[in-house]
């Protein structure tokens, strides 16, 4: 997967410059009629002379044309001299498109490519990285075997190079050097130790897949670099993350023993965290109960957070290894992971659907939860509704199968024959691995051979038959019943099993089989080869069990036989004539005839398609088609003895005395403690630490930026040496869901503090990162966010005396039970200057300014409750006030009056029983003692809707009676509006940008968009404030969700003419596409 990430990268590029190519040929306009034969060599002429301009505009232009031609299909090679003279130019955009140009064309004109070489060569040393990795790229591109020296130390080079995207490309040259040239293969080994030594989270995964291809056997490459993989993994790219994890998967099968030979739950997942010294006390003892090594829950461990990936491959990537290298009792954590993938398209079901299938026949328990979640949809295809059958049918026991049953019925009505044939096979299995609903299925089946429908019925025979044949004595009836089908069936397979049925049952049916073979001769020489064989074989049974009435009959059948056209007949023929009819000819074999064809059959075997494919990983391509795929790498089978764990030790100690700065002492960590209980919690204690002393560190780094891009690499190697996993380890601590948002504010944060700093010589390479490629900046940001915490642990223990307190890491959130200590941090001492510079770089969501306001307009409009002939005489209507609710901060108030339209009391009407959505409370008024007839009374209650529209359901009581009711409030009750200033609206607008907006165009008349004529209807559908604004065109109004106050920014913006565009901005997308939805018409009725 990994190759498709790479192949993306590098045509990215050409796809952009191919579409700007066809807008600019599109807008050539042909002088004349006669101007679309104009030839080729002018337009060429053209383009040359536009070449060789010295303005870059034109030079642009003239590429676009270009790369638009060899996009059409045309040949542009003859402009190849004219475009390699313009690799050196200055402008990356020109630049782009000759190396698109030049992948082109360099293979096929091997001898002008090498024209361009040194030109490459020139650029592998650009100060710009973007410049220097694109000249790789396409230095790799060029498929002439001549070059392969120059390739090998252009890989070389970038390999050291200081930027990770540069390396990143070294690694993606080294996969297609080594498919040009495997001869390289010890030379790119030697590449790829050094570069999985990097410590970018950007190269790990280019680095592991260029691993994969060239050297899968040198597991030994990867002993010193397995805690760090394992650390990095959360923070590396997705497809790089597969790549990873697969790989892993095969290295810890080959370096850890079993962990299902005594699989005793968690009391075993606690010894491994024990001290060495119990561990090697344990190891001396012979067989012991199963400790699992340190590394192996090291990587199950740090793999668990990515099953919350938006990625499925990543997920799947997970399930698999959790599967094949994990405890049985620890497995289970998958399966909700790989349930939620089946909302994703069809084509991520199919394949996880696939697996599934293969993991629920070995183990039922961890997909049983989810049955519901594996029933048929109409609106699925049919591969993924015979998969989800084959899932039903391995999950169906004692307990379930009645419902599976049910289920299944409405399955045979469908009108896709072929899942219908599925469910019958299914229904079969079902009752062959069930024996208690053996009977009832049996019946169901039979009574499914009345259906109108022809291959309904014939599957129904076939599956009918091998379930007789596991009990033939005790269901003659359904033989006889069978036999009469044969004048309406026509389906070959379903005849061919009932003649095989009855041939079966021939002594137990002696006067419907000799009667069913009559009519068979009269059909034979029109029926189906496969429906001949069995009439052959019947004539053959009933010949040795009934000769006196079937004699005459089989020697006429095995005479037509004698002549078919098809030689399979004619032998079965020649055959069953020996056999059955003695001569002089005949051998001892004939003494036999009755044993051999009357032999009790053993019943066939109903097994699962998915029972064989375990023996593949899970998640591969040979998984999928049940063969072995080309380049497909087994799992080896698990060690009987680990292999020597201190293989995976770095020597870091003396690496910690040699960098420690002058004047400070640092505690080191003994390295057989290095994945000790003890520490993993005081990592995990970082979290809240660290998210309370962000702008404490920011300043920090502020003030000492030339210092630490001085520092860098020791700063990082110091963070490595005190066990504390840099940017894997603190991702997976912030959370792994907002990774992508916090990058993109480090990002901002960096770039403005670069700006000013007053050390140009740090700048020059994080503008040039910034100018470049965001995949630069994220690295360096982590790069930076590392030094930041690896700071902050060394300047705590020397103002706190105390240890560290204990926190829960979010690799552990199943286990979180403790309570984290506050922890007193140290005051930064600002500067005036840099204190603003601060204060500016806020992103909070939260405004000092932004406070719930009165409602602008509230509708008098009521909903019905409950009606009087409902309520036998008791009548209830409920409104929304738009008022704070006085019974929860989080609850919608609601006005509900109560009506007696009787001529007698009511008495004790109360709220009775309640049904609410989950998540959804509701606080109810106070019973009511009696309401005098025709009175009248009005009660107040909150409902807290968790900013949906779920209905509420509750039932309304009487002394007497319960009725039930229900409440659903307009999406627009479920704000409350809110006062801000303009500036603040754009403000928090910018924020709420991407996903997070919808719009919509609406037309409507001049007169509806006037400013009091929007407001009205703005603030009749939803219980928004109005923003001031200073532009007449716009009109904001503003609002946050009563439930989590999540801003509601409602813009309509005019147009020309009768137009406007309506666009809201919120985090809660859902209701925000439903407030969209409800506006939009309000705004265009008159």
């Amino acid at each position: 997967m990994a190759s498709n990430s790479l192949a993306y990268n590098e045509q990215s590029g050409g796809g952009e410059a191919a579409e700007l190519g066809q807008e600019a040929t599109s807008t050539i306009s042909p002088s004349g009629a006669f101007g679309l034969f104009s030839s080729d060599l002018k337009k060429n002429e053209d383009l040359k002379q536009m070449l060789e301009s010295n303005k870059d505009s034109a030079k642009l232009d003239a590429m676009k044309r270009i790369v638009g031609m060899i996009a059409k299909g045309k040949n542009a090679s003859e402009l190849f001299p004219a475009v390699v003279k313009n690799v050196a130019s200055k402008n990356i955009e020109i630049k782009k498109l000759v190396y698109v140009y030049l992948v082109r064309y360099a293979e096929e004109q091997q001898d002008l490519a090498l024209l361009s070489i040194s030109t490459f060569q020139r650029a592998l040393k650009d100060p710009n990285q973007l410049i220097r990795a694109s000249a790789l790229r396409v230095l790799s591109s060029i498929r002439v075997p001549i070059i392969v020296p120059i390739m090998m130390l252009a890989i070389k080079e970038a390999s050291a190079d200081l930027s990770p995207y540069v390396r990143k490309n070294a690694a993606h040259a080294i996969q297609k050097l080594y498919s040009l040239d495997p001869e390289q293969k010890e030379m790119l080994i030697e590449v790829i130790e050094k570069l999985l030594r990097d410590k970018s989270t950007l190269v790990a995964g280019s680095v592991v897949m260029a691993f994969e291809e060239v050297c899968p056997e040198r597991i030994d490459l990867i002993h010193k670099n397995y805690r760090k993989l394992c650390n990095l993994l959360v923070d590396v790219e997705e497809w790089g993350q597969v790549v990873i994890i697969h790989m892993l998967t095969r290295y810890a099968r080959t370096q850890f023993v079993s962990p299902w030979k005594e699989d005793d739950g968690p009391e075993d997942s606690e010894k491994f965290y024990d001290s060495d010294d119990e561990h090697k006390e344990g190891a001396g003892k012979g067989k012991k109960a199963y400790a699992m090594d340190p590394d192996h829950r090291l990587l199950i461990r740090n793999t668990k957070p990515l099953l919350q990936s938006r990625n499925a491959a990543v997920v799947m990537a997970v399930a698999q290894l959790y599967w094949h290298i994990s405890p049985k009792a620890e497995a289970g954590v998958i399966s909700k992971s790989l349930v939620r993938l089946l909302r994703s398209n069809r084509e991520v079901q199919y394949i996880v659907l696939q697996n599934i299938a293969t993991m629920s026949i070995q183990r039922k328990g961890m997909f049983e939860p989810y049955l519901k979640s594996f029933y048929v949809r109409s609106t699925d295809p049919t591969m993924i509704k015979t998969l989800k059958l084959e899932i039903l049918t391995n999950l169906a026991n004692e307990a379930n199968i009645s419902t599976l049953l049910r289920e299944f019925q409405t399955y045979v009505k469908s009108q896709d024959k072929q899942f219908a044939a599925a469910t019958i096979q299914t229904v079969g299995r079902c009752a062959t691995s069930i024996s208690e609903v053996a009977d009832s299925c049996l019946n169901g089946l039979v009574c499914l051979l009345s259906s109108r429908d022809e291959i309904v019925v014939a599957e129904s025979v076939v599956v009918i038959k091998k379930l007789l044949q596991m009990q033939p004595a005790q269901h003659g009836g359904i033989v006889q019943h069978m036999a009469k089908l044969l004048d309406s069936i026509t389906v070959p397979v379903a005849r061919a099993s009932i003649l095989w049925l009855i041939g079966e049952n021939c002594e137990r049916v002696p006067k419907i089989a000799p009667d069913v073979l009559r009519k068979m001769a009269k059909s034979f020489t029109t029926e189906d080869d496969l429906v001949k064989l069995q009439i052959l074989n019947l004539g053959a049974k009933l010949y040795l069990t009934n000769s006196k009435q079937t004699k005459l009959l089989t020697q006429y059948i095995l005479n037509l036989g004698k002549y078919d056209q098809n030689y399979d007949i004619r032998d079965r023929t020649r055959f069953i004539r020996q056999l059955i009819v003695p001569n002089e000819k005949s051998g001892a074999l004939s003494k036999y005839a009755k044993k051999i064809f009357l032999a009790q059959k053993p019943a066939p075997l109903l097994e699962s398609p998915f029972k064989d494919r375990d023996h593949f990983q899970l998640g591969t391509l040979s998984h999928t088609l049940n063969t072995k795929a080309t380049g497909y790498l087994e799992l080896s089978n698990w060690p009987e003895v680990a292999p020597d764990p201190s293989v995976r030790n770095v020597e870091i100690i003396e690496l910690a005395k040699e960098w420690t700065p002058a004047g400070k002492t640092k505690k080191e960590n003994p390295a057989k403690k290095f994945y000790s209980e003890s520490e993993e919690e005081e990592d995990s204690s970082d979290s809240s630490e660290d998210s309370e002393s962000e702008s404490g560190s920011e300043s920090e780094e502020a003030g000492d930026s030339s210092e630490d891009s001085g520092q860098s690499s020791s700063s990082e190697q110091e963070g490595e040496r005190a066990g504390q996993p840099q940017a894997g380890s603190r991702t997976a601590r912030k959370g792994f869901s907002t990774k992508a948002d916090s990058d993109s504010e480090d990002e901002e944060k960096e770039n403005e503090k670069s700006n000013s700093s007053d050390s140009s010589s740090a700048n020059s390479s994080s503008a040039e990162g910034s100018s470049s490629d965001s995949e630069s900046e994220s690295e360096c940001d982590s790069g930076s966010e590392s030094r930041r915490a690896t700071k902050e642990q060394e300047g705590r223990p020397k103002q706190g005396g105390s240890a560290l307190p204990k926190d829960v890491s979010l690799l552990d959130l199943d286990d979180f039970n403790s309570v984290s200590t506050p922890v007193v941090l140290p005051t930064p001492v600002l500067s005036p200057s840099l204190r603003a510079d601060l204060e500016g770089l806020n992103l909070s969501t939260s405004s000092s300014v932004i406070n719930v306001s009165s409602p602008v307009f509230v509708p008098v409009k009521t909903h019905m409750l409950l009606h009087r002939m409902s309520g036998k005489g008791l009548a209830a209507h409920y409104s929304f006030p738009r008022q704070p609710c006085l019974f929860g901060a989080k609850m919608v108030s609601v006005q509900i009056t109560l009506d007696n339209t009787t001529d007698q009391k009511i008495e004790n009407i109360h709220i009775g029983e309640r049904n609410l959505p989950a998540g959804v409370q509701m606080h109810v008024f106070n019973p009511i003692a009696s309401l005098e007839p025709q009175g009248s009374v009005t009660v107040s209650m909150g409902i807290d809707f968790c900013d949906s529209t779920h209905t509420a359901s509750f039932q309304l009581c009487t002394k007497d009676d319960c009725f039930s009711v229900n409440i659903q409030p307009p999406v627009g009750e479920l704000l409350l509006p809110v006062a801000m200033s303009e500036k603040d609206f754009k403000k928090e607008q910018g924020l709420l940008t991407g996903m997070n907006e919808t719009s919509a165009l609406v037309v409507a008349a001049p007169q509806n968009f006037t400013p009091s004529v929007i407001l009205q209807k703005v603030v009749n559908v939803a219980n928004v404030g109005a923003v001031p604004s200073g532009q007449d065109h716009l009109h904001r109004f503003a609002a946050k969700t009563v439930h989590s106050g999540s801003l509601m920014l409602v813009t309509v913006e005019l147009k020309e003419g009768s137009t406007a565009q309506l666009i809201i901005n919120t985090e809660k997308t859902v209701i925000g596409s439903v407030l969209l939805r409800e506006l939009k018409p309000v705004l265009s009725q008159g």
